[in-house]
Protein backbone atom coordinates (compact mmCIF):
# COMPACT_ATOMS: atom_id res chain seq x y z
CA UNK A 1 0.00 0.00 0.00
CA UNK A 2 1.18 3.43 -0.85
CA UNK A 3 -0.23 6.88 0.94
CA UNK A 4 -0.40 10.27 -0.79
CA UNK A 5 -1.50 13.76 1.28
CA UNK A 6 -2.56 16.45 -1.39
CA UNK A 7 -2.76 19.12 0.92
CA UNK A 8 -4.22 22.30 -0.50
CA UNK A 9 -3.02 24.93 2.09
CA UNK A 10 -5.52 27.40 3.69
CA UNK A 11 -8.16 26.09 1.30
CA UNK A 12 -11.20 25.75 3.99
CA UNK A 13 -13.34 28.72 3.99
CA UNK A 14 -16.81 30.79 5.15
CA UNK A 15 -19.84 30.62 3.11
CA UNK A 16 -19.49 33.80 1.13
CA UNK A 17 -22.62 35.54 -0.90
CA UNK A 18 -21.24 36.25 -4.24
CA UNK A 19 -21.01 32.84 -4.76
CA UNK A 20 -24.15 31.96 -3.64
CA UNK A 21 -23.79 31.52 0.25
CA UNK A 22 -21.42 28.45 -0.84
CA UNK A 23 -17.62 27.96 0.56
CA UNK A 24 -14.93 28.26 -2.38
CA UNK A 25 -14.18 24.96 -2.31
CA UNK A 26 -18.22 24.14 -2.59
CA UNK A 27 -18.46 26.43 -5.70
CA UNK A 28 -15.39 25.44 -7.42
CA UNK A 29 -16.29 23.25 -10.07
CA UNK A 30 -14.14 20.05 -8.95
CA UNK A 31 -14.67 16.75 -10.98
CA UNK A 32 -12.21 14.86 -9.39
CA UNK A 33 -12.97 15.44 -5.83
CA UNK A 34 -16.83 14.96 -6.38
CA UNK A 35 -16.10 12.15 -7.87
CA UNK A 36 -13.99 10.59 -5.22
CA UNK A 37 -16.25 11.69 -2.60
CA UNK A 38 -18.84 9.00 -3.23
CA UNK A 39 -15.79 6.67 -2.82
CA UNK A 40 -14.07 8.19 0.20
CA UNK A 41 -14.93 9.04 4.25
CA UNK A 42 -15.36 12.31 5.05
CA UNK A 43 -14.94 14.06 8.13
CA UNK A 44 -13.66 17.14 9.81
CA UNK A 45 -10.54 17.59 12.00
CA UNK A 46 -9.18 20.14 14.64
CA UNK A 47 -5.36 20.90 13.46
CA UNK A 48 -4.98 23.50 15.73
CA UNK A 49 -4.07 23.13 19.27
CA UNK A 50 -6.42 25.41 21.79
CA UNK A 51 -3.92 27.71 22.66
CA UNK A 52 -2.23 27.66 19.79
CA UNK A 53 -1.82 30.44 17.02
CA UNK A 54 -3.28 28.95 13.38
CA UNK A 55 -0.28 28.90 11.00
CA UNK A 56 0.88 26.46 8.06
CA UNK A 57 3.53 25.66 10.92
CA UNK A 58 1.91 24.41 13.59
CA UNK A 59 -1.30 22.73 11.36
CA UNK A 60 0.64 21.14 9.03
CA UNK A 61 3.01 19.75 11.55
CA UNK A 62 -0.43 18.37 12.91
CA UNK A 63 -1.22 16.78 9.99
CA UNK A 64 2.24 14.93 9.40
CA UNK A 65 1.80 13.60 13.17
CA UNK A 66 4.10 15.64 14.91
CA UNK A 67 2.14 17.43 17.96
CA UNK A 68 2.84 21.04 17.71
CA UNK A 69 2.38 21.39 21.60
CA UNK A 70 5.42 19.14 22.06
CA UNK A 71 7.41 19.54 18.30
CA UNK A 72 6.63 23.06 17.66
CA UNK A 73 9.47 25.75 18.64
CA UNK A 74 8.73 28.57 16.32
CA UNK A 75 8.35 28.68 11.98
CA UNK A 76 11.28 30.25 11.10
CA UNK A 77 13.88 27.48 12.33
CA UNK A 78 11.77 24.85 10.45
CA UNK A 79 12.42 26.95 6.99
CA UNK A 80 15.99 27.80 8.45
CA UNK A 81 16.62 23.68 8.31
CA UNK A 82 15.18 23.61 4.71
CA UNK A 83 17.74 26.36 3.20
CA UNK A 84 20.63 24.46 5.29
CA UNK A 85 21.58 27.35 7.70
CA UNK A 86 23.56 25.91 10.06
CA UNK A 87 21.63 27.01 13.22
CA UNK A 88 23.51 26.67 16.77
CA UNK A 89 21.67 26.17 19.66
CA UNK A 90 21.96 29.64 20.92
CA UNK A 91 20.27 30.88 17.29
CA UNK A 92 17.18 32.83 17.05
CA UNK A 93 15.73 32.54 13.37
CA UNK A 94 13.41 34.87 12.44
CA UNK A 95 11.23 34.87 9.14
CA UNK A 96 12.01 38.05 6.69
CA UNK A 97 9.38 38.80 4.49
CA UNK A 98 10.25 41.14 1.78
CA UNK A 99 6.81 43.28 1.66
CA UNK A 100 4.77 46.07 0.20
CA UNK A 101 4.00 49.04 2.17
CA UNK A 102 3.04 52.02 1.28
CA UNK A 103 5.32 55.09 0.16
CA UNK A 104 3.32 58.25 1.15
CA UNK A 105 5.20 61.07 3.15
CA UNK A 106 4.48 60.09 6.35
CA UNK A 107 6.74 58.76 9.82
CA UNK A 108 7.51 55.04 9.05
CA UNK A 109 5.28 53.53 11.84
CA UNK A 110 2.28 55.40 10.13
CA UNK A 111 2.94 53.53 6.84
CA UNK A 112 0.26 50.90 6.09
CA UNK A 113 1.06 47.24 5.14
CA UNK A 114 -0.31 46.67 1.56
CA UNK A 115 1.15 42.93 0.33
CA UNK A 116 3.38 40.54 2.28
CA UNK A 117 4.15 38.75 -0.66
CA UNK A 118 5.31 41.79 -3.05
CA UNK A 119 2.71 40.77 -6.11
CA UNK A 120 4.55 37.13 -5.19
CA UNK A 121 7.86 38.51 -6.39
CA UNK A 122 10.62 35.80 -7.88
CA UNK A 123 13.30 34.54 -5.63
CA UNK A 124 16.26 35.90 -8.52
CA UNK A 125 14.62 39.63 -8.05
CA UNK A 126 14.48 39.34 -3.84
CA UNK A 127 17.53 38.24 -3.67
CA UNK A 128 18.94 41.28 -4.86
CA UNK A 129 17.01 43.37 -2.68
CA UNK A 130 18.04 41.49 0.32
CA UNK A 131 21.84 41.20 -0.44
CA UNK A 132 21.39 45.01 -0.66
CA UNK A 133 19.98 45.23 2.58
CA UNK A 134 22.52 42.80 4.11
CA UNK A 135 25.46 44.58 2.72
CA UNK A 136 24.41 47.15 5.36
CA UNK A 137 22.37 45.26 8.49
CA UNK A 138 24.29 42.09 8.52
CA UNK A 139 27.12 41.38 11.03
CA UNK A 140 28.38 38.71 13.28
CA UNK A 141 24.91 39.03 15.30
CA UNK A 142 22.93 39.01 12.87
CA UNK A 143 22.97 37.13 9.26
CA UNK A 144 20.53 36.74 6.41
CA UNK A 145 19.54 34.42 4.58
CA UNK A 146 17.91 33.81 0.99
CA UNK A 147 14.75 31.40 0.77
CA UNK A 148 12.32 31.48 -1.55
CA UNK A 149 10.02 34.43 -3.74
CA UNK A 150 9.22 36.54 -0.97
CA UNK A 151 10.25 34.26 2.24
CA UNK A 152 13.95 34.88 3.40
CA UNK A 153 15.64 34.71 7.17
CA UNK A 154 17.16 36.14 9.75
CA UNK A 155 19.46 34.38 12.21
CA UNK A 156 20.01 36.52 15.49
CA UNK A 157 22.99 35.02 17.60
CA UNK A 158 21.99 34.77 20.96
CA UNK A 159 18.84 36.23 20.55
CA UNK A 160 15.23 36.44 22.03
CA UNK A 161 12.10 34.75 21.18
CA UNK A 162 10.26 38.11 20.55
CA UNK A 163 6.50 38.50 19.99
CA UNK A 164 6.30 39.38 16.24
CA UNK A 165 3.25 40.12 13.92
CA UNK A 166 3.10 38.11 11.09
CA UNK A 167 2.47 40.36 8.53
CA UNK A 168 -0.88 38.64 6.50
CA UNK A 169 -2.52 39.19 9.68
CA UNK A 170 -2.36 42.74 9.76
CA UNK A 171 -3.15 43.93 5.82
CA UNK A 172 -4.35 47.04 5.05
CA UNK A 173 -3.49 48.22 8.33
CA UNK A 174 -1.11 51.14 9.91
CA UNK A 175 2.51 49.64 10.78
CA UNK A 176 2.49 51.41 14.13
CA UNK A 177 1.41 48.85 16.48
CA UNK A 178 2.70 46.21 14.84
CA UNK A 179 6.15 46.77 14.72
CA UNK A 180 9.02 45.01 17.02
CA UNK A 181 9.22 45.80 20.79
CA UNK A 182 13.28 45.44 20.31
CA UNK A 183 14.89 48.31 19.27
CA UNK A 184 17.55 47.26 17.11
CA UNK A 185 14.94 44.89 15.02
CA UNK A 186 12.56 48.16 14.99
CA UNK A 187 15.09 50.40 13.40
CA UNK A 188 16.33 46.96 11.03
CA UNK A 189 12.99 47.26 9.43
CA UNK A 190 13.03 50.92 9.14
CA UNK A 191 16.41 50.90 6.90
CA UNK A 192 15.51 48.37 5.13
CA UNK A 193 12.90 50.70 3.71
CA UNK A 194 15.13 53.53 3.10
CA UNK A 195 17.63 51.12 1.13
CA UNK A 196 14.80 49.32 -0.89
CA UNK A 197 12.23 52.13 -1.60
CA UNK A 198 14.15 53.76 -5.02
CA UNK A 199 15.85 50.06 -5.33
CA UNK A 200 16.31 50.08 -9.42
CA UNK A 201 13.90 46.63 -9.05
CA UNK A 202 11.10 48.30 -7.01
CA UNK A 203 11.24 50.84 -9.72
CA UNK A 204 10.80 48.80 -12.36
CA UNK A 205 8.08 46.80 -10.59
CA UNK A 206 5.96 49.93 -10.11
CA UNK A 207 6.34 51.02 -13.47
CA UNK A 208 4.81 47.13 -14.64
CA UNK A 209 1.89 47.43 -11.99
CA UNK A 210 3.62 45.42 -9.27
CA UNK A 211 4.20 46.07 -5.93
CA UNK A 212 7.36 46.92 -4.20
CA UNK A 213 9.16 44.92 -1.95
CA UNK A 214 10.20 47.95 -0.10
CA UNK A 215 10.54 46.72 3.68
CA UNK A 216 12.12 43.71 5.28
CA UNK A 217 9.17 42.37 8.03
CA UNK A 218 10.57 40.22 10.70
CA UNK A 219 8.70 37.40 12.69
CA UNK A 220 7.52 33.55 13.55
CA UNK A 221 10.60 33.79 16.05
CA UNK A 222 12.22 30.54 17.43
CA UNK A 223 14.57 27.97 18.37
CA UNK A 224 16.46 24.98 16.55
CA UNK A 225 13.60 22.57 15.96
CA UNK A 226 13.93 19.10 17.27
CA UNK A 227 11.63 16.39 15.50
CA UNK A 228 11.73 12.62 15.56
CA UNK A 229 11.91 10.60 12.55
CA UNK A 230 9.44 10.44 10.61
CA UNK A 231 10.40 6.67 9.50
CA UNK A 232 10.66 5.78 13.03
CA UNK A 233 8.04 6.94 13.85
CA UNK A 234 5.54 5.70 11.39
CA UNK A 235 6.88 2.80 9.62
CA UNK A 236 6.43 4.75 6.40
CA UNK A 237 9.27 6.15 4.39
CA UNK A 238 8.46 9.95 3.31
CA UNK A 239 8.42 12.22 0.33
CA UNK A 240 8.08 16.02 0.85
CA UNK A 241 6.66 17.79 -2.63
CA UNK A 242 6.15 21.66 -1.69
CA UNK A 243 7.88 24.83 -3.02
CA UNK A 244 7.28 26.85 0.58
CA UNK A 245 10.71 26.28 2.73
CA UNK A 246 8.43 25.70 5.98
CA UNK A 247 7.45 22.57 4.06
CA UNK A 248 11.06 21.45 3.05
CA UNK A 249 11.95 22.41 6.89
CA UNK A 250 9.24 20.04 8.24
CA UNK A 251 10.12 17.34 6.40
CA UNK A 252 14.27 17.62 6.41
CA UNK A 253 13.83 17.82 10.21
CA UNK A 254 11.70 15.13 9.77
CA UNK A 255 14.40 12.85 7.71
CA UNK A 256 11.86 12.47 5.21
CA UNK A 257 13.48 12.85 1.23
CA UNK A 258 12.83 16.57 -0.30
CA UNK A 259 11.48 16.73 -3.91
CA UNK A 260 12.96 19.62 -6.27
CA UNK A 261 10.82 20.18 -8.74
CA UNK A 262 11.84 23.04 -10.99
CA UNK A 263 9.31 26.04 -11.42
CA UNK A 264 7.55 25.18 -8.47
CA UNK A 265 7.01 28.86 -6.80
CA UNK A 266 3.86 28.48 -4.25
CA UNK A 267 2.04 30.55 -7.03
CA UNK A 268 -1.21 30.03 -8.46
CA UNK A 269 0.80 29.49 -11.25
CA UNK A 270 3.12 26.56 -10.34
CA UNK A 271 4.53 23.36 -12.06
CA UNK A 272 1.95 20.94 -10.62
CA UNK A 273 2.84 18.55 -13.21
CA UNK A 274 6.24 18.51 -12.20
CA UNK A 275 5.15 18.02 -8.39
CA UNK A 276 2.49 15.37 -9.16
CA UNK A 277 5.43 13.30 -11.19
CA UNK A 278 7.71 13.42 -8.06
CA UNK A 279 5.58 11.77 -5.71
CA UNK A 280 4.23 9.52 -7.88
CA UNK A 281 7.87 8.38 -9.37
CA UNK A 282 8.77 8.37 -5.16
CA UNK A 283 6.03 5.71 -4.54
CA UNK A 284 6.28 4.05 -7.44
CA UNK A 285 9.79 3.79 -8.44
CA UNK A 286 12.00 5.27 -6.21
CA UNK A 287 10.95 3.21 -2.60
CA UNK A 288 8.84 5.79 -0.30
CA UNK A 289 5.76 4.66 0.90
CA UNK A 290 4.35 7.98 1.49
CA UNK A 291 4.57 11.25 -0.51
CA UNK A 292 2.77 15.01 0.76
CA UNK A 293 2.09 16.86 -2.13
CA UNK A 294 1.86 20.63 -0.77
CA UNK A 295 0.08 23.11 -2.60
CA UNK A 296 0.24 26.70 -1.51
CA UNK A 297 -1.69 28.72 -4.11
CA UNK A 298 -5.20 28.50 -2.08
CA UNK A 299 -3.44 30.18 0.81
CA UNK A 300 -2.18 32.90 -0.88
CA UNK A 301 -5.25 33.66 -2.64
CA UNK A 302 -7.51 33.91 0.51
CA UNK A 303 -4.45 36.26 2.21
CA UNK A 304 -4.81 38.50 -1.29
CA UNK A 305 -8.56 38.29 -0.36
CA UNK A 306 -9.21 37.38 -4.03
CA UNK A 307 -12.80 34.80 -4.24
CA UNK A 308 -11.90 34.45 -7.92
CA UNK A 309 -8.48 33.19 -7.84
CA UNK A 310 -9.03 31.08 -4.73
CA UNK A 311 -11.72 29.11 -6.41
CA UNK A 312 -9.64 29.05 -9.51
CA UNK A 313 -6.51 27.67 -6.73
CA UNK A 314 -9.14 25.24 -5.44
CA UNK A 315 -10.25 24.38 -9.57
CA UNK A 316 -6.38 24.07 -10.09
CA UNK A 317 -5.91 21.34 -7.47
CA UNK A 318 -8.46 19.39 -8.49
CA UNK A 319 -7.25 19.37 -12.41
CA UNK A 320 -4.00 19.51 -12.04
CA UNK A 321 -2.97 17.12 -8.84
CA UNK A 322 -5.42 15.00 -7.77
CA UNK A 323 -6.74 14.35 -11.23
CA UNK A 324 -3.35 13.03 -12.64
CA UNK A 325 -2.19 11.29 -9.21
CA UNK A 326 -5.07 8.95 -9.10
CA UNK A 327 -5.10 8.60 -12.67
CA UNK A 328 -0.82 7.54 -12.74
CA UNK A 329 -1.28 5.54 -9.69
CA UNK A 330 -4.06 3.38 -11.14
CA UNK A 331 -1.73 3.50 -14.29
CA UNK A 332 0.88 2.28 -12.13
CA UNK A 333 -1.07 -0.62 -10.65
CA UNK A 334 -0.01 0.49 -6.90
CA UNK A 335 -2.41 0.18 -3.90
CA UNK A 336 -2.88 3.13 -2.80
CA UNK A 337 -4.55 5.42 0.18
CA UNK A 338 -5.26 9.13 -0.83
CA UNK A 339 -5.65 11.96 1.65
CA UNK A 340 -7.14 15.47 0.55
CA UNK A 341 -7.41 18.18 3.44
CA UNK A 342 -6.52 21.87 3.96
CA UNK A 343 -3.94 22.58 7.14
CA UNK A 344 -6.25 25.42 8.52
CA UNK A 345 -8.96 27.84 6.37
CA UNK A 346 -7.85 31.13 5.39
CA UNK A 347 -11.07 32.87 5.01
CA UNK A 348 -11.35 35.56 2.28
CA UNK A 349 -13.41 37.67 4.90
CA UNK A 350 -10.66 38.50 7.14
CA UNK A 351 -7.93 37.01 4.60
CA UNK A 352 -5.85 35.80 7.24
CA UNK A 353 -5.48 31.78 9.22
CA UNK A 354 -7.72 30.39 11.48
CA UNK A 355 -8.55 27.67 14.07
CA UNK A 356 -11.88 26.04 12.89
CA UNK A 357 -12.16 22.73 12.15
CA UNK A 358 -11.08 21.68 8.18
CA UNK A 359 -12.45 19.16 6.28
CA UNK A 360 -10.30 15.83 5.35
CA UNK A 361 -11.49 13.27 2.38
CA UNK A 362 -9.69 9.52 2.78
CA UNK A 363 -9.54 7.40 -0.41
CA UNK A 364 -8.42 3.88 -0.45
CA UNK A 365 -7.96 2.33 -3.96
CA UNK A 366 -8.99 -1.30 -2.47
CA UNK A 367 -12.08 -0.47 0.05
CA UNK A 368 -13.95 2.20 -2.21
CA UNK A 369 -17.05 3.57 -0.30
CA UNK A 370 -20.58 4.06 -1.78
CA UNK A 371 -21.58 7.17 -0.42
CA UNK A 372 -23.82 10.50 -1.38
CA UNK A 373 -21.66 13.32 0.23
CA UNK A 374 -19.36 15.58 -1.62
CA UNK A 375 -16.17 17.13 -0.07
CA UNK A 376 -16.95 20.24 1.41
CA UNK A 377 -16.94 22.05 4.79
CA UNK A 378 -20.59 21.66 5.28
CA UNK A 379 -20.75 17.83 4.22
CA UNK A 380 -17.63 17.36 6.45
CA UNK A 381 -19.86 18.37 9.21
CA UNK A 382 -22.39 16.62 8.20
CA UNK A 383 -20.53 13.25 8.27
CA UNK A 384 -20.76 13.06 11.65
CA UNK A 385 -17.09 12.27 11.94
CA UNK A 386 -14.45 14.38 13.85
CA UNK A 387 -10.90 14.09 14.75
CA UNK A 388 -10.37 16.34 17.92
CA UNK A 389 -6.48 15.97 17.96
CA UNK A 390 -4.99 16.02 14.47
CA UNK A 391 -1.73 14.92 14.84
CA UNK A 392 -3.88 11.63 15.04
CA UNK A 393 -5.18 11.44 11.82
CA UNK A 394 -2.00 10.22 10.18
CA UNK A 395 -1.39 7.67 12.29
CA UNK A 396 -5.64 6.82 10.87
CA UNK A 397 -4.39 7.35 7.12
CA UNK A 398 -1.77 5.28 7.29
CA UNK A 399 -3.49 2.19 8.84
CA UNK A 400 -1.38 2.27 12.32
CA UNK A 401 -4.19 3.17 14.43
CA UNK A 402 -8.16 2.91 14.26
CA UNK A 403 -10.15 5.57 13.95
CA UNK A 404 -10.23 8.19 16.71
CA UNK A 405 -12.42 11.06 18.12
Amino acid sequence: MKYIVVLGDGMADEPIAGLGNKTPLAYAKTPNMDRLSKLSEVGMVHTIPNGMKPGSDTANLSVMGYDPVKYYSGRSPLEALSIGVPMKDTDIALRCNIVTISEDEVPFEEKTIIDHSSSEISTQDCAVLLQEVAKELANETYQFYVGTSYRHCLIWDKGQVVELTPPHDVLGRVIGQYLPEDEVLRRMMERSYEILVNHPINIERKKQGLNPANCCWFWGAGTKPMLSSFEEKTGKKGMMVSAVDLLKGIAVGAGMGVAVVEGANGGLHTNYEGKVEAAVKAVTQDGYDFAYIHVEAPDEMGHQGSVERKVQAIEYLDSQVIGPVVEKMEAAGEDFRLLVLPDHPTPICVRTHTSDNVPFMLYDSTAPLCASWNYTEEDGRESGKLIKEGHKLIDYFLQIEEFCR
